[in-house]
């Protein structure tokens, strides 16, 4: 994959951007449950939650996500960036795909709010809202540090 090379520093660019696009729409969307949840269910106030909900999904996060993946994977195949037996980089992937598991939470939660259906308080929306940053965090230091 030589012919990627000459456009490394482009695809880390867009890389870190799709990556802090990702994160805000990670950080934001159950800050919004944590309001929608203490909204009446089929209230004017609820159903503008959940246009509010739906477009930072479709319109931010979700392609987002994809371009996260796919210039972190141009990342990969491009040669002497990183090395698959660098320990630092499987621990940050596995963070990756627990990112990706919280994506998919999030969505559940947005369908669940859609048809109706409030399982949990808006406290456990308040902790949930902080485990994306935590993860953030771990990456980083592992990206940057790279500490094995």
């Amino acid at each position: 994959m030589m012919f990627l090379t000459p456009f490394y520093l482009w695809i880390k660019a867009f890389h870190i951007i799709s990556v802090i696009c990702w994160m805000a729409a990670l950080l934001y969307l159950p800050r919004l449950y944590v309001y929608h949840a203490q909204t009446a269910v089929g209230s004017e106030m609820s159903a503008q939650f959940l246009i509010m909900e739906n477009r930072l999904i479709k319109v931010i996060m979700n392609p987002s996500m994809v371009l996260t993946y796919f210039f972190g994977i141009l990342l990969l195949l491009t040669p002497g960036v990183v090395s698959m037996s660098e320990g630092w980089l499987h621990l940050k992937l596995a963070l990756v795909l627990l990112l990706s598991a919280l994506h998919g939470l999030d969505i559940k939660w947005y369908k669940d709010f859609k048809n109706d259906q409030r399982k949990v308080s808006h406290t456990y929306f308040r902790v949930a809202n902080e485990i994306p940053a935590v993860i953030m965090v771990l990456i980083v230091i592992l990206v940057v540090v790279k500490p094995f």
